[in-house]
C-alpha cells in the first residue's frame, strides 16, 4: 500500500478502547451443496472475485462483485475475508459463495491472523473487531469490539495472553502503537514511529510494526524502536513465520520519489533487536513478500525471479524463475504480479499473460498453471 509522506512526532494521544459485550453467535447456517473446491485459492479482478482450484488453478467460481476489493484469508481451511467498499464480507471459498455474514466499516483496512484469532481493523472509525475464525463455519462469529482514539490507516494485533495491540495516529498523522492488556488497560506504549504502517509476528509472539525510520518491536511486554540504517528507511509491508525469530520486510530510502522501486529488503531479528537489509539486485512490490514452510523469506522480483533468503545468514541462497520481467505500475491499485504462499506452495500471478503458476518451493518446479479470462490483482486463499 502506498506511503504517507513522512511525518512528525506529535504529543502522546490517549487510546480509548472500550469493550462491548460479544454478541450470541447467528444461527449455522444451512449446509452448502455440491463438492467443495479442493485446497481453493482466490483473486479478484477488475469487477469480481475467482475461486481457483488449487490443485489445478481452473476457475471453479466466478463471483461478480463491482469495486477494487481486497482479499485475506479468515483464519480456517474455507473462507477469505473480502474487504469492500461497505466493510468485510465472508467469502466461503470451499463452498464457492460470497456469504451474508459481513462485518461492516468505513474504509475497511488490515486483517490479522494470530494466536487462534482474526482480528478486523476500519480505517475510518478506527473499531478494532475480532472473533474466532473456527466459528465461521456455524454463521456469523461471536465478536469482540474497540476502538481506538481517532480513526486512521492502522492495524490491531491479538496476542496469545489476550493484550490487545494497535497503532496510534489520526487522519493526518500516525505515530506509534499501544499494547493493551486481556482487561483492556495500556500496558506499553511508544510514539518513536514516524508513519507507523503493517505488522508481523514471529517466532515466540514477537510482533513488528514499521516505521519511516525503521521498526519498533513488542516482545515480553516491552517496546523496542529498531533504528534504520539510512536517515530514510521506511519499512511498511512485512512478512513474518512462527518458524523463525526474523521478519522480513520492504525497504525504501527515497522520500521524495512518486514510487520508489526499491532493490533491498530488510531482516529484523525479533531474539536480538538488529536489522540487517539485503541486496536483491531487482526491485519488488508490496505483493512480493512471502514466507516459507520453513520460515524461509521469499520475495517475487520484477525480473520475474522468486528469491529465496536464508533469514539468518541474510542472504539469497536460491532464485527461481516464475514469470517474465514487469515494471510496478504507479497506481497501487493496478495489477501486478502478486505472491501467495500455502504450506510448500507459491502460487505467483502473471497479469500480463493473465494466468497463474503454481511452484513447489522444494523442488522449483511449476505444478500447475491456470489461464484466467481477465488480468488478476489481489491475490489470496484459505488456510491449510
Amino acid at each position: 500500500m502506498p506511503s504517507s509522506s513522512k511525518i512528525a512526532s506529535i504529543a502522546a494521544a490517549a487510546l480509548v478502547l472500550g469493550a462491548c459485550a460479544a454478541p450470541s453467535p447467528e444461527p449455522a447456517a444451512e449446509p452448502p451443496s455440491g463438492p467443495p473446491v479442493p485446497e481453493p485459492v482466490v483473486a479478484s479482478y477488475d469487477g469480481g472475485i475467482w475461486v481457483l482450484d488449487g490443485r489445478t488453478l481452473q476457475v471453479a467460481a466466478d463471483l461478480p462483485l463491482p469495486g477494487f476489493n481486497r482479499l485475506n484469508p479468515a483464519g480456517d481451511d474455507a473462507h477469505v475475508v473480502v474487504s469492500t467498499s461497505e466493510g468485510f464480507q465472508l467469502l466461503d471459498a470451499a463452498h464457492p459463495e460470497l456469504t451474508d455474514v459481513k462485518f461492516p466499516g468505513a474504509k475497511p483496512g488490515h486483517v490479522v491472523r494470530h494466536a487462534g484469532r482474526t482480528v478486523l481493523f476500519s480505517d475510518g472509525t478506527g473499531e478494532v473487531t475480532s472473533f474466532d475464525p473456527a466459528q465461521l463455519g456455524d454463521g456469523k462469529p461471536a465478536t469482540e469490539h474497540h476502538t481506538t482514539a481517532e480513526p486512521h490507516h492502522g492495524v490491531a494485533v491479538e496476542l496469545e495472553g489476550g493484550e490487545l495491540l494497535t497503532t496510534l495516529g489520526n487522519e493526518d498523522e500516525r505515530v506509534g502503537i499501544v499494547v493493551l492488556d486481556a482487561d483492556r488497560k495500556e500496558i506499553a506504549r511508544n510514539e518513536d514511529c514516524p508513519g507507523v504502517h503493517g505488522e508481523a509476528t514471529a517466532q515466540g509472539g514477537a510482533v513488528v510494526v514499521g516505521c519511516e525510520d525503521g521498526a519498533v518491536l513488542y516482545r515480553d511486554g516491552k517496546i523496542t524502536k529498531i533504528h534504520s540504517p539510512t536517515e530514510y528507511g521506511r519499512i511498511g509491508n512485512q512478512a513474518g513465520s512462527e518458524h523463525s525469530p526474523v521478519v522480513l520486510g520492504d525497504y525504501k530510502q527515497d522520500e521524495d520519489a512518486e514510487l520508489e522501486r526499491p532493490e533491498q529488503v530488510s531482516l529484523i531479528d525479533t531474539a536480538t533487536g538488529s536489522l540487517k537489509l539485503v541486496d536483491l539486485g531487482t526491485s519488488y512490490t508490496f505483493r512480493s513478500l512471502a514466507r516459507g514452510p520453513q520460515g524461509e523469506a521469499l520475495v517475487l522480483g520484477t525480473d520475474g525471479g522468486l528469491r529465496v533468503i536464508d533469514p539468518a545468514a541474510g542472504r539469497v541462497v536460491r532464485t527461481i524463475p516464475v514469470t517474465g520481467s514487469w515494471q510496478e505500475p504507479l497506481e497501487w491499485q493496478q495489477p501486478r504480479p502478486a505472491l501467495f504462499v500455502r504450506g510448500g506452495t507459491a502460487y505467483v500471478t502473471d497479469p500480463g499473460e493473465k494466468v497463474i503458476h503454481a511452484i513447489d518451493l522444494a523442488t522449483g518446479e511449476k505444478t500447475a498453471t491456470g489461464q484466467l479470462p481477465a488480468a488478476p490483482n489481489e491475490l489470496s486463499g484459505v488456510q491449510a
